[in-house]
């Protein structure tokens, strides 16, 4: 028996289950990836690394501008760049990680428990009054006092639906399908160390293209990077005309030869390597206005993540934080960790 169990290792659930797991209690965290961070993604490849989910960190607020200092006073993070450019240059710092974005939810997993390539199937209520779940992978079950779905809305009204509104209340289920997300499918493409001209900038915005979204020069990320290594996320349009192809390699290739007409870079088309990957759930479209999403149930049951409040990885941070109150609130009312939840890394 654990007392809360939290579905999703993204930044949301592994801030909540930090608060949680420092205040005294038992927590396990249940991810179905084989790694952390959800699109806080590093994918390995071809001798180096690439971040095909989230590009970088461009904080807003004072506690994730916080982490943030923490995080580069512990040398996962640096500034990459001040510009972005588009119709005209977008000045503001945003942060990297040159070991891959990944290395953020690799620190904040830092002594939790948790289990990975493990996909919850199915949730009940026992009648000794606790939540079970189901393992995909081995039939295991699971129990817990409380939850916390850490995970995108949609993928949470798929695994929360058939308890049904006399378990979780209408209300809820109805703000709950409610939130929407756009797709995104991602590039990596590198190429000969010979390749150029390169650009004279390192990430670049497409403003109303119908096939890209946004581009970044990845290798500039690494320290001392073998080849040029670009990362392209398609515009939303583009990845929902395409999300369902069962092969994706000719759609990145699609993505390649326009990026190559658009910026007039003709090597652009012509890669070494290339892998796609879809994101069905990459970009909170609707999102739910308050920073969790409450359950009427009579056992605790709170969902978390970017969609909550949305602003991406600083909301899923926020998200995460009012998630693990909530969920104290209703168990034992421990004392959490300040507000300022990096103290327990310093």
């Amino acid at each position: 028996m654990n007392d809360i169990v939290i579905i999703g290792a993204g930044i949301a659930g592994l801030v909540c289950a930090q608060q949680l797991s420092q205040a005294g209690y038992s927590v396990l965290v249940v991810e179905k990836s084989r790694g952390l961070g959800g699109r806080l993604a590093t994918r390995r490849l071809h001798g180096t690394w690439a971040d095909h989910g989230a590009c970088y960190l461009k904080p807003k607020g004072e506690l994730f501008t916080d982490f943030i200092k923490l995080l580069r006073d512990r040398h996962i993070l640096e500034i990459w760049t001040d510009e972005v450019y588009e119709l005209q240059p977008n000045a503001a710092p945003r942060y990297v990680a040159p070991g891959g974005m990944s290395a953020i939810a690799k620190f904040l997993a830092q002594n939790l428990n948790i289990l990975l390539n493990q996909r919850v199937t199915e949730i009940n209520l026992t009648p000794e009054n606790t939540w079970r779940l189901t393992l995909e992978s081995s039939n295991e079950e699971l129990t817990a006092k409380a939850l916390v779905i850490a995970i995108p809305a949609p993928q949470a009204a798929m695994l929360l639906t058939p308890l049904g509104a006399g378990v979780l209340g209408q209300e809820f289920l109805t703000n709950l399908s409610a939130v929407e997300f756009a797709p995104c499918i991602s590039a990596i493409v590198g190429y000969p160390s010979s390749s150029h001209p390169l650009p004279n900038w390192k990430a670049f915005n497409f403003i109303d293209d119908a096939v890209l979204g946004w581009m970044g020069l990845d290798s500039s990320k690494r320290h001392q990077p073998q080849q040029p290594v670009f990362v392209l996320q398609s515009s939303a349009n583009f990845a929902q005309l395409h999300l369902e192809s069962s092969d994706l390699q000719p759609i990145g290739q699609q993505m390649l030869h326009h990026a190559a007409q658009t910026l007039e870079l003709p090597w652009l088309g012509i890669p070494e390597w290339l892998q796609v990957h879809r994101w069905r759930y990459a970009f909170p479209h609707i999102v739910w206005h308050n920073q969790v999403l409450v359950a009427q149930a009579k056992l605790p049951l709170v969902c978390c993540g970017d969609w909550c409040g949305g602003n991406l990885a600083e909301g899923a941070m926020l998200s995460g934080l009012a998630a693990s109150v909530e969920i104290n609130n209703y168990l034992n009312q421990l004392i959490l960790p300040d507000v300022n939840f990096l103290k327990v890394f310093t």
